[in-house]
């Protein structure tokens, strides 16, 4: 067994090393004022390095696994609901807005849990989140129009955007790194709920203020003001592209303001952010890296894939083959069976090559040829077809779905995971809340043209209002197979977009660098306040 001890070059001066008053910039105070606050709590109370073994492992990782189910449970649900939900609300153009608004409320707030986990306790902050989630269903459960459902589906984001993030989080505190990529399947393992963790303890591996304290000043924590200007942008940017190919034309003035607003707001916030530094929604000296922004590119391309086909498969199935909702789920198994079996896999596969990038160009070749092979599916497609092409998408996506979780918890300190964790997940669901409403964009357009093409006779808006499966009952039987080849020929064109989307990662998983996870690293926090640096240990 060999050590190998790295520390800080002097050549890169810490950001959190300490210097005098005088050499403090005015936006280092604040985070001088919480090192020191730390400090004195660690003084009191010491740095935990304890974890949770046993039958409490067990249950934590079951119930965490658990509610990460009840998060694919319900993407599962309503992308195969949605067709129905179009008939029930004539709402055919608000498909996008179904996906979006959940993955909107998801993605904006992402930033803002990596601090909420970082400042308060991370038992709390889980079921916190998981309550605002169960809330979100209710509304959609109770909705009674379309308006409404997209509502409980953003209040339903917000909850999921804490929950991914949190699960991470408890299980990187109840488990040391080597042993994490295991428990990254989320499997329904038993009749375990969230409240499994409220009787459990729950370790905090650094050391975090007291809520009174954070809450004197919160706004400075957290990072409201960054929040503030970052959530607009991303909605005013979901609206534009929304608004550009239903309500609105591209060119008009409505469409263009958002769009502006969007990108004003958005460099607003990057000063802001910059500014702050590492006290900012997303620390500066980490989204510096480029293992963190690489790895969140790579995921928010990632889940675009895997979003696109999830969201039109079953209008497909639906639309087309004329199946039951229940059967549309049905029929998604062959997606959703080998993700989970190869995620599984894929942690075994990271114990014994040690390297995120050679899994990451497997899976990614796969899940693009997959998108693109949906492109062939047309009225009267073979069962084998679909079927085959869900597993070969299937297995790309599920080998590279913990890649870049596990690329940042090997690249940055236990200070940032919360962060970096965030970041993360923020990209895997604005990314596809971006890519869902081009998809929804280009379906609109295309069926629209198509109608027009190939039933001229028919008032295309009709059909459209109809839902994607109440058409059949005003489409004359004669006029059928014109319409259906209009809905697949719309779709194809979805899944060339989203198999272009896919490929992409091929360009960008190289980023995530080449660390490798055998190695085993401990923390050290050096006595004049440096960042932590890094301890390996390697197997010789």
């Amino acid at each position: 067994m060999t050590t190998v001890t790295i520390s800080p070059s002097n050549s890169h001066p810490s950001p959190f090393a300490k210097r005098s008053p005088e050499a403090l910039l005015p936006t280092e105070t604040l985070m001088t004022d919480f090192k020191d606050d730390v400090a004195k709590v660690n003084g009191q109370h010491g740095d935990s390095g304890e974890y949770v073994t046993g039958i409490k492992l067990a249950s934590v990782v079951a119930s965490v696994a658990l509610a990460c189910f009840l998060l694919l449970l319900d993407t599962m649900v309503v992308s195969t609901a949605i067709p129905r939900i179009t008939d029930a609300f004539n709402s055919l153009p608000d498909v996008g807005w179904y996906a979006s608004a959940y993955l909107f409320g998801s993605a904006a707030p992402q930033p803002l849990t990596g601090k909420v986990y970082t400042h308060f306790n991370t038992k709390w902050s889980f079921l916190t989140f998981f309550g605002i989630f169960e809330l979100g269903s209710i509304l959609c459960g109770a909705a009674v129009s379309s308006d409404m459902l997209i509502i409980g589906r953003a209040v339903a984001g917000v909850g999921a955007s804490g929950i991914i993030n949190g699960a991470i989080t408890i299980i990187s505190a109840c488990a040391p790194f080597e042993k994490r990529p295991g428990f990254y399947i989320n499997l329904p393992l038993g009749a375990f709920t969230a409240a499994v963790i409220l009787f459990v303890h729950i370790p905090e591996q650094t050391t975090k203020l007291k809520p009174f304290v954070v809450f004197s000043r919160l706004h400075h924590y957290l990072d409201l003001v960054g929040f503030a200007l970052f959530a607009p942008a991303v909605l005013q940017l979901l609206l534009a592209l929304q608004y550009g190919a239903s309500k609105y034309t591209w060119g008009s003035s409505t469409v263009i303001g958002l769009f502006v607003g969007s990108g004003v707001t958005f460099i607003a916030w990057l000063v802001w952010n910059r500014r702050k530094g590492d006290d900012a929604l997303l620390p500066h000296s980490m989204i510096k890296q480029r293992v963190v922004w690489a790895s969140g590119l790579y995921q928010a391309i990632l889940f675009s894939g895997i979003y696109g086909a999830t969201f039109f498969l079953p209008i497909y199935f639906q639309a087309i083959n004329n199946v039951t909702a229940i059967l549309s789920g049905v029929y998604l198994l062959p997606t959703i069976l080998p993700q989970i079996l190869v995620a599984g896999v894929s942690g075994v596969l990271l114990q014994k090559i040690g390297f995120v990038v050679p899994l990451a160009i497997i899976g990614t070749v796969l899940l693009a040829l997959g998108s693109g092979l949906y492109s062939l599916l047309q009225p009267g497609s073979p069962t084998g077809h679909w079927i085959g092409f869900q597993i070969l998408a299937g297995v790309g996506s599920g080998l590279c779905m913990q890649l870049a979780i596990m690329s940042i918890q090997a690249a940055i300190s236990p200070e940032l995971l919360a962060a970096g964790m965030a970041l993360v997940i923020f990209a895997q669901t604005l990314g596809p809340a971006l890519v869902l409403v081009v998809c929804n964009v280009i379906f609109d357009s295309s069926l629209e043209a198509l109608l027009h093409d190939k039933v001229p006779h028919m008032d295309p808006t009709a059909v459209i209002r109809a839902g994607a499966t109440g058409f059949r009952a005003i489409v004359d039987p004669d006029d059928l197979p014109n319409v259906l080849d209009a809905y697949a020929d719309s779709i194809d064109r979805v899944f060339y977009f989203v198999a272009g989307v896919a490929a992409t990662g091929i360009f960008v998983l190289w980023g995530m660098g080449w660390h490798d996870l055998r190695v085993e690293r401990k923390n050290i926090v050096p006595e004049d306040g440096d960042i932590p640096c890094e301890k390996t240990r390697e197997s010789s």
